[in-house]
Formats: structure tokens, C-alpha cells, sequence
């Protein structure tokens, strides 16, 4: 098992002071993937940046779910799909719609299950998707830019997922109950 470090704002390197100081505003703590991003400011910038940038692009919240917990299961991330049921539940999103997302089962929404399937191929054929896989997501009512934010979202799951992955991030406390493996 491997592990990183995980800082705190006394052991994080000058130039992530600051943004862990950041954090820990938002979200009136750091949380366990922006210690371990600390080790290099560049990435721990980089996934706040994307983050904001995500939320802000054409998706609602409900999307953002789906796109973000897609990924996290594809990827079997042990850290982000505690972490991002918990953020749905403060969202208020349907938990409906996360324990499905959880347990890789379609969504009742015809809409949501588009952006669902979309994102999934996505990652599986890692953006070769199909004329066919298009004209299906496009059909439900998403567009150009809408693959672009996917592309987005995707950007910043590969950041945190993949850290995850190497640093064996602990679950940080208030997302333990939601804790999850595939």
C-alpha cells in the first residue's frame, strides 16, 4: 500500500499555505486530498481551479453529481464517492439518484441517464466516443458544450482520483459514513 504526506498548514510548502488556508474556509476544514495536493502547489492550484471552473460551467447540481460520481466509480476512487455523496446530500440532490450512481444502475432520469452514459464511455474509451455515442447525448438535450464540461469535470476527477489512488487517502471524518468500495 502506498501512501503520501498529508500536510496541514504548518508542514505544507510556502506556496500552498495559502490555498490550504483556502480550503479550510471552505469548507471549515482541509480536507485529506488538498493536504496530500499540497506536497506541489501547482496541482493543489490547479484542483481548486478546475473545481470552481466545474461548478460553474452548464450543469446544474443534479449534473454535476452525475458527472462527478460517473467518474469516481469508474475510476473506484475509495476517497471521492464517500466524499461527493456526502457533498450531494449538502446539495440536496435526490439520494435516489446517488445510491445509484453508487451501485452503477441507471437513473430514472431519461436526461440524467444520458449524461450518465455519455460520461461513462468517456472515460472507458478515454474521449474516442462514437458519431453514435454523440448523436444519443445530444438527442437527450446536451450539446457541444456540454461534452467540453464533461471534459472538465473529467480533468479534475483524473487529479483527485488518481492521487487518491497513489497517497491511499483516508476518508476524512464526516464523509465516513458513506464510505463505499466497487
Amino acid at each position: 500500500m502506498t501512501t503520501l504526506k498529508i500536510h496541514d498548514i504548518a508542514s505544507a510548502p510556502e506556496d500552498s499555505k495559502a490555498l490550504l488556508e483556502n480550503s479550510n474556509k471552505a469548507y471549515g476544514m482541509i480536507p485529506g486530498l488538498h493536504g496530500v495536493l499540497a506536497s506541489s502547489p501547482q496541482i493543489l492550484q490547479a484542483y481548486q481551479t478546475l473545481h470552481e471552473l466545474f461548478t460553474q460551467s452548464s450543469f446544474n447540481e443534479e449534473e454535476l453529481t452525475v458527472v462527478w460520481q460517473t467518474i469516481n466509480v469508474e475510476h473506484a476512487c475509495h476517497y471521492c464517492v464517500p466524499a461527493h455523496t456526502g457533498i450531494a446530500k449538502m446539495m440536496k440532490i435526490d439520494d435516489n439518484i446517488t445510491e445509484a450512481l453508487r451501485n452503477e444502475t441507471p437513473l430514472a432520469d431519461a436526461k440524467l441517464e444520458a449524461l450518465r452514459t455519455f460520461t461513462l464511455s468517456m472515460v472507458r474509451n478515454r474521449g474516442n466516443v462514437s458519431q453514435e455515442d454523440l448523436d444519443s447525448f445530444y438527442a437527450a438535450g446536451y450539446g457541444e458544450a456540454q461534452v467540453l464540461d464533461i471534459i472538465l469535470g473529467l480533468s479534475q476527477k483524473v487529479i483527485s482520483n488518481y492521487t487518491n489512488h497513489i497517497a491511499n487517502t483516508p476518508v476524512d471524518d464526516a464523509f465516513k459514513k458513506f464510505e463505499w468500495s466497487k
